[in-house]
């Protein structure tokens, strides 16, 4: 059994990294489920938007399980899943929305999946950082290129190189955490914001966040003169006609997803 649980309800799935024994970390067989299940629920049209969290209330996930046989050394570095660790530390191909649920510390490669996901919500005891260098290993599924191109350098530089942890406030301060709550508040938080998501049109969400994955490398005047195969869809579908009729008819709009 991996440890990987998920469900999809109204529109939502919950993805949970369930291996408290190990604070959540994943080995090799897990780290492929993770992957291979954010591209099932990604392909899946019904799906709007991802909540990925941890089981538990100690870690949110500890990234690598070094206590498995299955890593060491360049085995580790040839292992890497191009979309880095879980499949989504790196990832530029993936569409559907996807929040974080920190519950608590998130390490290594579980920092990297915080880093690879579009919206974070922590609560207030979590910690988060990047501890490879400690234990003779490096950030390669994401957290290297994250930090260096999201912060300053001196900063990036100084969690990769020490392995610091910082708090989740101070990972909201710069940038990397959209809201910090008490932990009773977690799940209330992530509601909120599944609802303002689940309130827009979903292949607009889509387009939005491949347009922004495909252009990220572009110069402005490039930006511009691209043009997204996601982005044509969104506005030739039915839920583009829909958008503007509820406006005017003073009513929510009642999304297809087509």
């Amino acid at each position: 059994m991996s440890g990987i649980e998920w469900t999809v309800a109204e529109h939502v799935a919950r993805v949970t990294i369930d291996r408290p024994a190990v604070r959540n970390a994943l080995d090799v067989t897990a780290e492929e489920e993770l992957a291979s299940t954010l591209r099932r629920l990604d392909a899946d049209p019904d799906v709007r938007v991802v909540v990925l969290t941890g089981a538990g209330d100690r870690a949110f996930c500890a990234g690598a399980d070094l206590r498995s046989e299955q890593r060491s050394g360049l085995e580790y570095f040839a292992y890497q899943h191009p979309g880095g660790f879980g499949g989504l530390g790196a990832a530029t191909d993936i569409s559907v929305p996807i929040i974080a649920r920190v519950n608590g510390h998130a390490l290594g490669g579980g920092f990297e999946l915080v880093l690879g996901c579009d919206l974070v919500i922590a609560c207030d005891e979590a910690q988060l950082g990047l501890p490879e260098a400690t234990v003779g290993y490096l950030p390669l599924g994401g957290g290297v290129l994250q930090l260096t191109q999201r912060l300053p350098q001196a900063i990036a530089m100084e969690l990769l190189l020490t392995g610091r942890r910082m708090t989740a406030q101070e990972a909201q301060v710069l940038g990397l955490v959209n809201e910090v709550v008490p932990r009773a508040d977690l799940d209330e938080a992530v509601a909120h914001l599944v609802a303002r998501l689940l309130a827009c049109a979903p292949l607009s969400l889509r387009a939005i966040k491949q347009l922004a994955a495909e252009t990220r490398h572009l110069t402005l005047a490039e930006a511009i003169q691209h043009r997204s195969l996601a982005v044509m869809r969104a506005l030739g579908s039915q839920d583009a006609v829909e958008g503007p009729l509820a406006f005017r008819e003073k009513r929510a709009p009642l999304w297809q997803g087509s």
